[in-house]
C-alpha cells in the first residue's frame, strides 16, 4: 500500500515527543508505586502473571508497518482465549477477573504502556493499536483504515477512545477511525494539537478518577 506524505508540522512532532517523555516519566513514578499493592490484588484473586504483554501494530511507514509488545496488567483469567481465540470485548465480559474490571473502570492496568512510550513505540495521544489477529480482516473492510496510523504512532488514550471506549464490533471500530483522521488533521498545526492533546488527557483523567472506563 502506498501512502501520501506525512504532513505532521515539526513543531508538533517535536512537541509531540517531549510531551510523551515527560508524561512517559511521571506515569513511571506511578507504576513504581502502584506496582506492589496491584501486583498483590492480581496474585491473591487469580492465578497468572501479574504482567503480561500482546502483540500489537504500531506506526506505519512508507515501507512497513512496526509490531510491537505492548505491556498491561493482567485483567483476565489465564488462557481466556484458548477455545475461542481473539474475540471482541463483551459487556461482563467473563474472561475478565474481578479486580480486572475495576482496573480497566479506572484504566489502572494501561500504566505499564508508560514503558512502551518511553521506548518510542507508543504515544500518550494517538489511535488504538489494534491487534494482529484483527488487523487483517479490518483494513479488508473498513476504508483508510490502515492509513489511520502512517506517521502517528499508536497512542494510551486518544480523540477515538475518549469518544467511543472499547471496541466491541467491528462497526465500532469504522466509527472511531473517523476520529483517528480528525486527530491526524490537528497536527498541522502546533497550537491545534496541544489544545486537543491537553484536551483528551483531562477527559482520560475524568475517566481514571471516576472509574468511568470499560
Amino acid at each position: 500500500m502506498s501512502f501520501d506524505a506525512d504532513f505532521t508540522h515539526p513543531m508538533v512532532r517535536l512537541g509531540k515527543r517531549a510531551f510523551d517523555i515527560v508524561v512517559g516519566l511521571v506515569a513511571t513514578c506511578v507504576l513504581a508505586v502502584a506496582f506492589l499493592p496491584v501486583a498483590l490484588a492480581i496474585k491473591l484473586t487469580s492465578r497468572g502473571p501479574v504482567l503480561y504483554r500482546q502483540l500489537r501494530v504500531g506506526q506505519a511507514t512508507p515501507t512497513c508497518t512496526h509490531l510491537f509488545y505492548l505491556y498491561k496488567f493482567r485483567t483476565m483469567y489465564v488462557d481466556a482465549e484458548a477455545r475461542t481465540g481473539a474475540v471482541w470485548a463483551t459487556a461482563n465480559d467473563p474472561r475478565v477477573t474481578p479486580i480486572g474490571r475495576f482496573m480497566r473502570k479506572t484504566r489502572i492496568d494501561e500504566l505499564p504502556q508508560a514503558l512502551n512510550v518511553l521506548k518510542g513505540e507508543m504515544s500518550i495521544v494517538g489511535p488504538r493499536p489494534e491487534r494482529p489477529a484483527f488487523f487483517a480482516k479490518l483494513e479488508t473492510e473498513i476504508p483508510f483504515y490502515t492509513e489511520r496510523t502512517f506517521g502517528l504512532k499508536p497512542g494510551i488514550t486518544g480523540l477515538a477512545q475518549v469518544n467511543q471506549g472499547y471496541d466491541a464490533s467491528i462497526e465500532d471500530v469504522r466509527s472511531k477511525v473517523s476520529y483517528d483522521h480528525a486527530y491526524a488533521m490537528r497536527l498541522l498545526d502546533p497550537l491545534d494539537w496541544f489544545k486537543t492533546d491537553v484536551w483528551i488527557i483531562l477527559r482520560t483523567a475524568t475517566t481514571m478518577v471516576l472509574g468511568k472506563g470499560q
